[in-house]
Order: C-alpha cells, then sequence, then structure tokens
C-alpha cells in the first residue's frame, strides 16, 4: 500500500503593491495594550495617488490623495508620517473627510460666509466695529474657549476607511514624497505608524471617558456661565433679525415665515401682504404702456378699422359684379 504524499503547506500570497492608480503602502501599527499577541504584529494599509478631482482647485496639482487613513490619523501625524519617513516633504495642510464625533454644523442667518468675513477683515483694517448682528447663527452660539463645554473624549476619531487629502508646500514635495512612497513599497521597508494621542484609541480611551464625564465643579460652573451669557445675547439679536424679517415683505409682496410673534402677528402680517401686494399692482399700472392713453389713439384705431371694413365691402362688390358678366344678369326666381 503506497503512502499517502505529504501535504504541501499553501504559500501565503504576497500584498499587491498597487491597485489602479493607487499605490498601497503597509504601515505597522503600534502595540496597544490588552490585545491578543496574535494581534502585535497588526498592519494597515494606506492607498496613496496624486489628487485628482474632478473640479480642480488651486492646490491639486500639489496634494496627494489619501484613502483608508487610520481611525487615530490627525494632521500632525500625517505630516510627521512624510516628513520622518517619506522623503522629508514638507506638508501645508491635511484635509479629512470626517471626524468622530465631528464639530456641530451651524446655519447662519447669512449665507454667504466668504463674504462676511472679507467685510470683517477690511472693517478691521479701517479701525470700524463689526455689527453686532453678524455672526448670529439660527440655531445654538459659536463657541469660544471660555463657553465650551468640558470634552469627554480624549480625542476625535476619523471614520474608518476615511480619505483625506494632504497638500503640501510646493508641486516639487508632492512629486517627492510620492516617489519616497513607490520606493518604500518597491524596497519593502517597514513604515511604523505613530498613533494619536495617548489615550485615543484602545482601552485608555474609554477609561479616560469615564474619567472626563466628571469634570471640575468650578471649571464646569464658569463654562456653563459662559455658555449661558452668550446664548441670552445671540438669542437678543437673533429675535431682533426674525421680527424684522417678519415685518418688511419682499418687493412681491411675500413675507418670510418664522417661529414666534404672538398671536396678532399673522392678521399684521396677511394686512402689510395685501398692502404691499396692492401697491405693487398700482406700480404696475402707472409704469405699463398703455394703448389707449391718448386720443388721437382710440380716433386712428376706429379709422383703421372702417377703413378695413370699407376695403372689405368694395373686394366683395368687385366680386359680385365679375359673376354677373359671366354668367348674365341674375333673375330671382318666381
Amino acid at each position: 500500500m503506497a503512502l499517502d504524499k505529504p501535504h504541501k503547506s499553501a504559500k501565503r500570497k504576497a500584498t499587491p503593491t498597487t491597485v489602479g492608480e493607487f499605490t498601497i503602502l503597509p504601515l505597522t501599527l503600534p502595540k496597544l495594550p490588552g490585545l491578543p499577541e496574535a494581534y502585535t504584529d497588526a498592519k494597515h494599509y494606506l492607498y496613496i495617488k496624486a489628487h485628482a478631482p474632478s473640479n480642480p482647485t488651486p492646490s491639486a496639482d500639489r496634494s496627494l490623495f489619501i484613502a483608508n487613513v487610520p481611525i487615530d490619523a490627525s494632521e500632525s501625524n500625517i505630516r510627521q508620517l512624510f516628513a520622518g519617513q517619506l522623503g522629508g516633504s514638507r506638508v501645508e495642510s491635511v484635509g479629512f473627510d470626517s471626524a468622530i464625533p465631528g464639530a456641530p454644523t451651524l446655519k447662519r442667518f447669512k449665507d454667504d460666509a466668504g463674504k462676511r468675513d472679507k467685510e470683517g477683515e477690511e472693517g478691521a483694517k479701517r479701525g470700524k466695529k463689526r455689527k453686532r448682528d453678524e455672526d448670529v447663527v439660527a440655531e445654538g452660539i459659536v463657541e469660544d474657549e471660555a463657553s465650551a463645554l468640558p470634552r469627554i473624549w480624549s480625542g476625535d476619531l476619523q471614520k474608518s476607511g476615511g480619505c483625506a487629502v494632504v497638500v503640501f508646500v510646493d508641486k516639487e514635495s508632492k512629486r517627492g514624497a510620492l516617489k519616497a512612497v513607490q520606493r518604500v513599497v518597491k524596497e519593502g521597508r517597514t513604515i511604523e505608524w505613530k498613533g494619536g494621542d495617548k489615550g485615543v484609541v484602545g482601552v485608555e480611551r474609554y477609561k479616560s471617558h469615564l474619567s472626563l464625564r466628571y469634570p471640575n465643579p468650578t471649571h464646569l460652573l464658569a463654562t456653563t456661565t459662559a455658555y449661558l451669557t452668550q446664548y441670552d445675547r445671540v438669542s437678543t439679536s437673533r429675535n431682533r433679525l426674525l421680527a424684522a424679517a417678519r415685518a418688511v415683505p419682499d418687493e412681491d409682496g411675500f413675507i418670510t415665515v418664522t417661529r414666534g410673534g404672538g398671536r396678532t402677528a399673522p392678521a399684521a402680517r396677511v394686512e402689510l401682504a395685501e398692502q404691499k401686494k396692492a401697491e405693487l399692482e398700482e406700480r404696475k399700472k402707472k409704469n405699463g404702456v398703455k394703448d389707449d392713453f391718448y386720443r388721437f389713439q382710440n380716433r386712428e384705431r376706429r379709422k383703421e378699422e372702417e377703413m378695413k371694413l370699407r376695403r372689405g365691402f368694395e373686394r366683395d362688390r368687385k366680386r359680385v359684379a365679375e359673376m354677373r358678366e359671366r354668367r348674365g344678369v341674375v333673375r330671382p326666381e318666381d
């Protein structure tokens, strides 16, 4: 009886170095306390390519697009990655697609934020004071250092599989960084990922979260008082803006629908809207072109209609005369 041949161990497939336009850069993650030994040599893979957005931006030609960034990625450790281990390229800025927990989005009354900031800078240069209603938001307030409530997490996290756009100081730095990434991948060198601040991930994150949930009462009282003071001031400005929007209809007679205003406010707003509509119609009548404004216009129109009838009558009379000449005198039946 022949002996069975021993099974050959399956060879482990090598990790691909590219996929599409992306270069795959493996990272060695730092060891975290509490993880089993099997996960001490964990790898994380970055997908890097030249940034080519569908709508080109001024900084697109000196940017790299990175997919699958680590959850503890921040601008500081991305800078450290390129400056310390990937050719020493200088990074100007790093933009992430989202963060957890993300900063709250506040809706402003004035939509053109860029114009507002530009006007604020010009006003500051001229030494003029900014209007107090300029930075009023629709809900909540814009927190500053004094009114921000204490954080209950040690740091923000990027969402799993998130992306980032790394903008370099010039095109040469961007090309040098991309070449350094491709060289490291080709040579198979090990790149260690320098994680975020201590306690951002792992068990330490939740330990710090547990302690941060109970802040110092003195600090909590100071931030709460500052927040409520700013909220009262912003609420007063917000109500002033809403009252102005309710009281002033636009040029078409429409009014802005807002909350509040009391029980008599709807009737007053309807009356103002009807008055504005009547004024608009009267203005259109005065400014419109009228065909019968002058007497001679009516007289000329009547003459034109009379001449049209006469021309029609003469045309019909000639037609009847021609028919009589061709067929003879028409005799009525007895």
